[in-house]
């Protein structure tokens, strides 16, 4: 018998490891949460599907989300990367991740880190819904904007509220399994 999942991922094999080995487990590697950042941003109009079966060329492409390399990245490396056919080829996602990378690094040197940052929005605690179904999941939350209005201000880019949330998610900021979902109980 099937373990009981959130039912947006499906029965694809790559979707359902996704949801069952990273989705929502707190997440506190720079680099990860980086990547994560940019994947998300990289969704933007797409599946999240399309993006993860993209993941090896996105971290092939750019420096394994190295936000130091990315950062000095210039007109060669955006050349480089819009004719690459093995990530989205989109000129200002492409820009918005040496932007974003630029960004991180300034909010480092204020910080610390990445994580100290993005977790200081849920006082460095998963929050724990309790949604019964995925109608009730919500696409952006109070808490999002307020991440996407402040990462806004500080230049990143492609960090829209329904952005930030799935990053929220994805990163288990958040932990929106469903409660019938055997990763539920798990983490918040």
């Amino acid at each position: 018998m099937a373990l009981p999942r959130c039912p947006w991922c499906g029965d694809d094999p790559l979707y359902v490891a996704y949801h069952d080995n990273e989705w929502g487990v707190p997440l506190h590697d720079d680099r990860s949460l980086f990547e994560f950042l940019i994947l998300e941003g990289a969704q933007a109009g797409l599946s999240w599907l399309t993006i993860l079966r993209k993941r090896e060329n996105y971290r092939r492409a750019f420096a394994e989300f190295d936000a130091e390399k990315i950062a000095s990245f210039g007109d060669a490396n955006v050349e480089r990367l819009l004719a690459d056919p093995g990530i989205v080829r989109n000129r200002l996602k492409i820009a918005a991740t040496i932007a974003n990378a630029r960004a991180v690094l300034q909010l480092k040197a204020e910080f610390g880190s990445l994580d100290a940052y993005l977790w200081g929005f849920v006082d460095g605690r998963p929050t724990r819904n309790n949604w019964r179904t995925m109608v009730e999941v919500p696409a952006k939350t109070p808490l999002a904007e307020a991440l996407s209005k402040d990462l806004s201000r500080r230049g990143f880019k492609f960090v829209g509220p329904t952005i930030c949330y799935a990053l929220m998610q994805a990163v288990g900021m958040v932990n929106d399994h469903l409660v019938v979902c055997h990763r539920y109980g798990e983490f918040g």
